[in-house]
């Protein structure tokens, strides 16, 4: 028997060595080509329908397209829908307010309370029937992106953010895409996207800078830490270089956000107090920062620092430090990791050495195994301290976590100790002793009834001042003349100083936030950046525009492998030599 020679036995010096001396030349084949009767087949007029109302994906120019952007939850998922909008405006996308007019929804989630999840998933579904594309983003798809509603759609991860451009691009042409790994730098867990990527604030006057993601706590009724993980902290260099830029262009208010702020750095060697001493030195005159929310254990050891920076001139007195609950054996069941004494303990110290410092909290209502006795010690809490800023929450297991396998407080229950909390907290009236003062304010944005502008006292306390042009943005002295239960009223006073935090025009509302000189000329992840034409911002360069196949175990630290181009290549080239013979006869 002859011996068939190996496939190895010799080299392909070039591509049409693949091709015998027996098989047709292009020239024959266009001669057979010639007498060959195409047989035409009958599509049926759903077919049609569907050809006639989406274009193949390949016709579809990416860039071109209005995108709507919704965002539930904290101030860090708002930086982050921030960040997005900024990416997607910088490549050509128009970001619009118009639901209807959009041809994609970008839904980002929040996963804390079930009532935010509902309105997300009644988002996709509204979505959905109105035949928009849809691509998910935030916590919840993040921590369950195997829920049944949220089969077939396109997710981007809480720390590929970054990807957005290439995940709408993909989604526009009708394929699927899901973008869910951690960002690491050689095996170390990182905070997150780059901070200096392309941004619309959504308030031109306020940065938010998520200075850490992920915390160090366990807590059992937390469904936020699935999606963020543990504790991975911005370095200094990188949060104060964000907050140079951002007052270049011209924000009068820096917001510092991530789920503890409190623990910022134990990951990376550093501390909070540290940062905040490099952010104070960057702040100009006029301007202000304001510090996230933090957990007592972690501001414990800090409190003598914490209490300087707190009487800091351009730091709000204002910290955000939830209790949950005035019971130590609910916090236990909680696993908070403190007890009610060392809350009373921070928040004792730092009023006696922050004078008028405004500290908020947040308090559960119903946690399972809640008495009625450990109720009323967090009612005498209140009745205690009575908190100018509360928040008070009913509660709500969230599949998935511990608190959602305990025996359950009754829902009836529940909702009279909401209620109950409530309205102690409503009884009384915390501005009314200021009527008369006159105070320092920064105005930021306008009321929700458009009435007047909102500006913040240096305790961080709402106060309304006239709608003037001229005081957006500007810090200005006002006489209290009016209170409320959740905000003061002002009149400037004529003979006062005006601060402007910058000589810098802020950026027009919807105008995207450029980047550092670094960001511009540095390739990240091995990707290519170009400059787009009209804003001079570098984007990255989206996937390519013939259809990549993306299958479960091709997914590598949330990005895409993707075949080689010299192999691409070679099969369009291959069956552009053979296409001639593959006419149905």
């Amino acid at each position: 028997m002859k011996k068939m020679p190996a496939a190895c036995d010799s080299v392909l010096e070039d591509i049409e060595d693949i091709v015998s001396a027996e098989d047709l030349k292009p020239h024959d084949r266009q001669f057979v080509r010639q007498n060959v009767f195409p047989k035409v087949r009958k599509r049926s007029s759903q077919k049609n329908n569907q050809t006639d109302d989406e274009p193949p994906s390949d016709s579809i120019i990416p860039g071109a397209q209005k995108i709507w952007i919704r965002t539930w939850g904290c101030s860090h998922n708002n930086s982050d829908g921030e960040y997005m909008a900024g990416q997607l405006a910088a490549y050509g996308y128009k970001i619009t307010d118009n639901s209807a007019e959009a041809d994609l929804w970008l839904l980002n989630s929040c996963t804390v309370k079930n009532p935010a999840e509902d309105h997300f998933r009644n988002s996709i579904k509204k979505a959905q029937q109105e035949k928009k594309k849809v691509v998910v983003a935030g916590c919840v798809p993040q921590a369950q992106p195997r829920q049944d509603y949220l089969k077939g759609l396109s997710i981007i991860g809480v720390q590929q953010i970054d990807r957005v451009v290439e995940v709408v691009e993909e989604t526009i042409k009708g394929h699927s895409v899901r973008l869910l790994g951690q960002k690491k730098d050689n095996g170390k867990r990182l905070g997150g996207a780059r901070l200096d990527l392309p941004k619309i604030r959504k308030n031109p006057l306020i940065e938010i800078i998520s200075i850490n993601t992920g915390c160090l706590n366990a807590c059992t009724y937390c469904k936020t830490k699935h999606a963020r993980g543990d504790l991975a902290s911005y370095p200094v260099e990188e949060l104060v270089n964000r907050a140079k830029q951002s007052f270049q262009e011209g924000v009068c208010e820096i917001w510092l956000t991530s789920e503890d702020t409190g623990a910022y750095g134990r990951d990376i060697g550093t501390d909070l107090p540290t940062l905040l001493w490099k952010l104070v030195e960057t702040i100009p005159e006029g301007a202000m920062l304001r510090l996230g929310m933090t957990n007592p254990p972690y501001i414990l050891e800090h409190l003598e620092e914490m209490a300087k920076i707190l009487n800091h001139p351009r730091v709000y007195a204002f910290l955000h430090i939830p209790v949950q609950s005035a019971s130590d054996s609910v916090l236990m069941d909680m696993k908070r990791e403190y007890c009610v004494a060392d809350f009373k303990q921070v928040v004792d110290f730092l009023k006696a050495k922050v004078p008028g410092i405004t500290i908020a909290t947040d308090i559960i209502c119903g946690f399972p195994g809640e008495t009625e006795e450990d109720f009323q010690e967090t009612v005498k809490l209140v009745e205690q301290y009575r908190f100018p800023s509360l928040f008070i929450n009913q509660f709500y297991p969230r599949p998935g976590t511990p608190a959602a396998k305990m025996h359950q407080v009754p829902a009836a229950v529940k909702k009279q100790r909401t209620k109950d909390l409530s309205q102690l907290f409503h009884s009384y009236s915390p501005y009314d002793h200021k009527v008369g003062e006159r105070q320092r304010v920064l105005v930021t944005e306008e009321s929700f009834d458009s009435n007047y502008y909102v500006a913040h006292n240096p305790f961080y306390e709402q106060v309304l001042v006239p709608k003037d042009p001229s005081l957006m943005g500007k810090m200005v002295e006002v006489n209290i003349y009016e209170a409320g239960k959740h905000f003061m009223k002002g009149q400037p006073v004529s003979d006062a100083r005006v601060y402007t935090a910058s000589i810098t025009r802020p950026l027009a509302k919807g105008e995207v936030s450029g980047l550092t000189g670094e960001f511009r000329h540095a390739p990240q992840n091995g990707t290519n950046w170009k400059a787009h034409p009209s804003a001079e911002i570098p984007v990255k360069t989206p996937l390519s525009s013939w259809v990549a196949l993306q299958l479960p175990w091709q997914q590598e630290g949330g990005g895409l492998k993707i075949l080689s181009v010299s192999l691409a290549l070679l099969a369009a080239l291959v069956m552009f030599y053979y296409g001639g013979m593959k006419t149905e006869l």
